[in-house]
């Protein structure tokens, strides 16, 4: 990947990026031009010939989510922005934002032109308030230069208005209906679907719901076109009717137990291990025992298992859930995976809106048991407990309305499977490792 030329991150570093000055001189706002001298439809299908798929953690394809919108419409069509970000292990969309928000609000623009949204809400999570200022200060630039509002960039007909929202630091809120839930001002509990957000959204009207680095490849898919898009990144397999394809570049971020964490801009299908051993300067203090490959809701990697491609298809084969946000959170032979798991679903347990019982009860079950564990009094028999507590919660067993608890019970999953031993020498040494500030917290579980 040694001749790979970023562009998401190109501005990244340069100084006053941010900026709408710096920013048209170095290209920006090309792509919405090349937009806007097309007709909307036109877009439509050039970002579907595209085969772009979301970055926010599911990957449906973006310009297949576009043409679920009601045709011919004719009352008010919304944009919402999901710039929640509260997966653990994922900084992606923080740094675009902060460092280069007129790509994110190009890519903005570009969607609502195309699906005749006339306004976008923006959905940021709470602590990003150095995000926040900087878009808050990008999107005033636009309407001072009245790229916004009525005639936006002096196109007839287009009307863009894009107002910021701070959430109030909710993982739930990560979820579509969630997100929209608490945009109109109501307690954020994902709602059943159908209907999906495309046919009834924010305010019961049609709404499109897009990730912030998804949008940022919009105005480069318009100045360079389908075929360049679709020349990064891992073709189809034509054996899998269901595999559209995992085409252009991502944004891997890297943290945990590696000597240079950071953000990396690659293409999607690098392996797992380039990116820790090439981009990342290695495992840091020994050898890697985990790696969790796109957020902690994807599950594990073994050390065996780090040939695993990036892409929306391969870490399914290897037992996780899937790309997710492609965060990956690497772990030395030298930590305990006992701690790991609990971590994980001690946050996850937090988290839960507590709309759905499975997912209220399950994921505190399974931190209850984690905590008997690490206190030294568990059993062997608490493996098969959370195995089989895992394996009952979430949307592919059908008990709950969202994805939370199939990302809660994932790691869990995957430890049970693949670092049972672990689990098993420990409740066997009969030690304990909880501090005594998780004393406190726990309670009396």
């Amino acid at each position: 990947m040694a001749n790979f030329e970023p562009f998401l991150l190109k501005n990244v570093g340069i100084p006053a990026s941010h900026t709408l000055k710096v920013y048209k001189e170095r290209g920006g706002y090309k792509g919405l031009d090349a937009a806007l001298a097309k007709a909307p439809a036109e877009v439509v299908q050039m970002t579907k010939d595209s085969a772009l798929r979301g970055r926010g953690g599911a990957g449906f394809p973006t310009g297949v989510k576009w043409t679920f919108l009601p045709k011919d419409y004719t009352g008010p069509i919304y944009l919402c922005v999901n710039a929640d970000e509260s997966e653990p292990g994922t900084f992606n969309n923080r740094i675009l934002m902060e460092d280069d928000p007129h790509q994110v609000l190009e890519g903005v623009m570009i969607a609502c032109y195309a699906t005749r949204a006339t306004t976008a809400y923006f959905y940021i999570r709470y602590e990003y308030g150095h995000a926040y200022r900087r878009l808050q200060a990008a999107i005033d630039e636009l309407y001072k230069a009245k790229m916004l509002g009525n005639y936006a960039c002096g196109k007839k007909g287009f009307h863009c208005d894009i107002y910021l929202h701070r959430g109030a630091a909710a993982y739930i809120c990560g979820e579509e209906t969630g997100l929209i839930e608490s945009l109109e001002g109501k307690r954020a509990w994902p709602r059943i679907k159908p209907p999906f957000p495309a046919i009834e959204g924010a305010f019961r009207k049609p709404t499109i719901v897009n990730n912030p680095e998804t949008l940022a490849c919009l105005p480069h898919i318009m100045t360079r076109g389908v075929s360049w898009f679709k020349s990064i990144g891992i073709p189809a397999d034509p054996n899998n009717p269901r595999d559209v394809g995992s085409y252009g570049p991502k944004l891997y971020c890297v943290s945990g137990h590696v000597n240079k964490p950071g953000c990396y801009e690659l293409p999607l299908g690098v392996t797992c291990r380039e990116v820790i051993d090439v981009h990342s300067g290695g495992v840091l203090g020994g050898k890697a025992k985990a790696v969790v490959p796109g957020g902690m809701s994807m599950g594990f990697l073994t050390e065996a298992e780090l040939d695993c491609k990036l892409d929306f298809n391969d870490p399914i084969k290897y037992g996780c859930l899937g790309l997710g946000t492609a965060a990956l959170m690497v772990v030395n032979d030298k930590t305990n995976i006992v701690d790991v798991l609990f971590n994980s679903c001690r946050f996850f347990s937090h988290e839960s809106c507590g709309q759905c019982t499975p997912c209220r009860e399950g994921t505190a079950w399974m931190t209850k048991i984690l905590t008997r564990i690490r206190r030294g009094k568990g059993e062997l028999s608490d493996i098969d407990l959370l195995a089989e507590v895992a394996g009952n919660i979430g949307t592919m067993p059908g008990t709950t309305i969202c994805g939370l608890a199939d990302g809660a019970a994932w790691p869990g999953k995957n430890a049970m499977q693949k670092y049972r031993q672990d689990f098993v020498d420990f409740i066997n040494s009969k030690k304990s490792i909880v501090r005594q500030d998780e004393l406190i917290t726990a309670g009396a579980h």
